[in-house]
């Protein structure tokens, strides 16, 4: 494999690659305006909120002890759609059965290219579109707006101005124009109700979405300084939001339903297989150390075992190998059967 076009490589070392990436295909290619939000003084040393720093999911999705880890290369397939869908500037639908790493592999894309947080939208069946581009508090608004009326405390300032009431989600957050792409993790959007992903359409293909409620006041209020999903404040011009640098889009789906062809167009595909013997060991070393790798060699290979006829997660595997590190010899067993339950029992 030719590796020189790889702008995510697999290596878990942060490097600056994403700088390389060519210019977006004419029909991706985005102009959102201006290219810097102002700075937030909020943020470490003044930084843009793209520019923010991982939190804590880092360690947790990709291990505190991942320096020290053997250094598991990415199969060939995944590093292509990786790259793909960083080139053509398209979202990336990966599926696979739970704990094959769909999630993580954000993380792993975010902390490598420094693209700071990853962004995340956890879809459930009641989720709609709405969640993950903005949330407009009217209720609030119109409480303050009685209790300025009434000349009731706090109203002797007068009503704030509509920008307090509104804060993008994380699908709003990423589409900010920024120089380098946000990650967007939408969790398990095959939970989603069967609107959401033809609602999602439009704005993956465009890249921008409108907040009403602003549009309507773009005449007396052009520029309204609102919250982002980061806690950071920016500002939204004319009531609209347009991205710049796309954002690295990864959307995860464990296989339980089909989705629309017009979504599936508009994706780089992805099919996670349960892990092998290295990639899970690799996995343990990098959570739980050198140590607990060689102690839980057994519940790997049992692991492995099981995974051939029953569905097993791989975040079972961790917490047996954890718990059993510590747990007296006659007890290993049984709490490591406790722990990795079939996920596919019949109820």
């Amino acid at each position: 494999m030719n590796d020189e076009w790889l702008i995510y490589r697999g290596v878990g070392e942060p490097h600056d690659g994403i700088d390389a990436l060519p210019d977006p295909p004419p029909w991706r290619d985005f102009d959102g305006a201006p290219a810097g939000e102002p700075q937030d003084p909020e943020a470490p040393d003044g930084a843009p909120p793209a520019a923010r720093p991982a939190d804590g999911a880092i360690a947790r999705r990709l291990g505190a002890h991942r320096q020290a880890a053997e250094l598991h290369r990415p199969e060939p397939e995944e590093l292509e759609a990786i790259n793909a869908a960083l080139y053509l500037r398209r979202p990336l639908l990966v599926t696979g059965f739970p704990g094959t790493g769909k999630s993580t592999l954000a993380h792993a894309v975010a902390h490598e290219l420094k693209l700071g947080r990853v962004l995340r939208w956890p879809v459930v069946s009641r989720t709609v579109l709405q969640d993950g581009l903005y949330r407009y508090d009217a209720l609030a608004r119109l409480q303050d707006v009685q209790i300025a009326a009434s000349g009731g405390a706090g109203g002797r300032g007068g009503v704030p101005g509509i920008g307090k009431y509104i804060r993008l989600g994380p699908l709003g957050t990423a589409l900010l124009p920024t120089e380098r792409p946000r990650v967007l993790l939408i969790d398990e959007l095959d939970k989603s109700d069967i609107d959401l992903p033809n609602d999602l359409l439009n704005v993956l293909e465009e890249g921008e979405f409108a907040l009403p409620e602003l549009e309507r006041v773009a005449d007396t209020e052009p520029e309204v300084r609102v919250l982002t999903d980061d806690g950071a404040k920016v500002t939204v011009r004319g009531g609209r939001v347009r991205c710049r640098a796309f954002p690295f889009i990864i959307l995860t789906s464990n296989g339980e339903r089909d989705f629309p062809a017009a979504l599936l167009r508009r994706c780089i595909q992805l099919k996670l297989g349960q892990p092998g013997e290295k990639r899970l060991a690799t996995m343990v070393r990098a959570h739980l150390g050198e140590e607990a790798a060689r102690s839980g060699a057994d519940l790997i290979r049992e692991f492995l075992s099981r995974s051939q006829s029953e569905l097993v997660a791989a975040d079972q595997l961790l917490n047996a190998v954890y718990l059993t590190h510590y747990a007296a010899p006659p007890t290993r067993e049984d709490l490591a059967d406790l722990l990795i339950q079939r996920l596919d029992r019949p109820r």
